[in-house]
């Protein structure tokens, strides 16, 4: 008997100890979190802010409320962004990839908030670039505080 095949999810890479942020550090789900994702999943590790082409570390960049992705120097990063966002949209549709679980709060990756734009720590309801950008392709995202909800709603144990 052929067991199920698991279904892709994209990652942020940050969230499986790579240290892409944009101060050389990640932010690590337990490991216990991390292998409940692999029984149900095959993960597929992405940073968008890579992807389109900044370095690590980087400086902090915001959302603007005119679309814009602007760096606390006030360097418009946009084309970076936009980029990143492009690409990991091409690894999710090469991959067959319709599920993502990616860092809440990131200007890429953020859902169902992000920061204002003001580089206080303000945040306010809204998506990262890479996050619009799955949405309108129909892939499915959750949060770093959704891994529950993405289990229960999409996981596949394989039979043994």
């Amino acid at each position: 008997m052929n067991k199920p095949e698991k279904q892709k999810l994209l990652i942020s890479a940050c969230l499986l100890g790579v240290p892409c942020r944009y101060d050389a550090e990640s932010l690590p789900m337990e490991q216990e979190e991390i292998q409940r994702l692999m029984e149900h999943f095959t993960l597929i590790p992405i940073c968008p802010e890579q992807l389109g082409g900044l370095p690590t570390p980087r400086i902090p960049a915001e959302i603007q409320e005119d679309e814009r992705i602007v760096n606390a120097e006030g360097r418009d990063v946009s084309r970076n962004f936009y980029r990143g966002a492009e690409a990991a949209l091409l690894i999710a549709k090469t991959g067959h990839a319709g599920l993502a679980l990616m860092k809440s709060l990131s200007p890429s990756c953020g859902n169902p908030e992000i920061y204002d734009g003001s580089f206080r720590r303000i945040r306010v309801p809204g998506r990262g670039i890479t996050v619009k950008y799955f949405d309108r392709e129909g892939i499915k995202v959750y949060n770093d505080h959704e891994i529950e909800l993405l289990i229960k709603e999409n996981g596949n144990v394989r039979s043994t």
